[in-house]
């Protein structure tokens, strides 16, 4: 039988993502000007149930950008026991492309640019990018000097390219993704004319 304690973490833990949800289409659709009745008129609750869960429109943000962060460790991660570097790294920069393009949220990152939370989690991506970088340039899958903050600094540069273009198609990000990673690649590579700058 579901105790009453249960139901009542059932229900917050729905609408927590309910909120989030509603949160980044807000965001997607209106920039940082969403306003917190509009995410709650969204998510088909009370404006005083966001904050019950967030204090404040900027706790709101650092739990997207956070969450995001940490989906894509945890995809990082798991990617790091592929037999393959080369095509694992690949796959992270193809899932976060692939994940930007349906909702672009990368601009809500400079509002948690303090947030010590937030930092931690990027941290953490950072450093299961850099593992899997290690990884693909021990199998000789890329280039020897290319270093995880090359990967992070460029993993969000497929679908801004496709942000200039009138009429894009759909997955035309790929085009770009496929020009980035097989500048990657360590066949016909040429000595780069700054080493990596330092993290972060």
């Amino acid at each position: 039988m579901t105790t009453p304690v249960r139901t009542q973490r059932a229900d917050a833990t729905r609408n927590r993502e309910l909120l989030l949800a509603a949160a980044e289409q807000e965001f997607a659709e209106k920039g940082l000007e969403a306003s917190v009745a509009d995410i709650a008129r969204r998510a088909g609750v009370a404006k005083g149930t966001i904050f019950r869960h967030f204090a404040t429109k900027e706790d709101l943000i650092a739990a997207i950008v956070g969450g995001h962060f940490a989906n894509l460790t945890a995809v990082a991660r798991e990617l790091l026991e592929a037999d393959e570097p080369g095509a694992a790294l690949l796959e992270l920069l193809t899932v976060t492309a692939d994940n930007l393009q349906q909702k672009d949220l990368t601009f809500l990152q400079s509002v948690t640019a303090q947030d010590s939370q937030v930092i931690a989690l990027r941290d953490e991506l950072y450093e299961a990018i850099s593992a899997l970088v290690e990884r693909a340039r021990t199998a000789g899958a890329v280039r020897p000097d290319l270093t995880g903050t090359d990967v992070f600094v460029l993993m969000c540069t497929p679908v801004h390219a496709v942000g200039f273009l009138s009429d894009p198609a759909p997955d035309v990000w790929r085009r770009y993704l496929a020009l980035i990673f097989d500048g990657f690649r360590p066949e016909g590579a040429t000595p780069l004319p700054r080493p990596a700058p330092n993290w972060p």
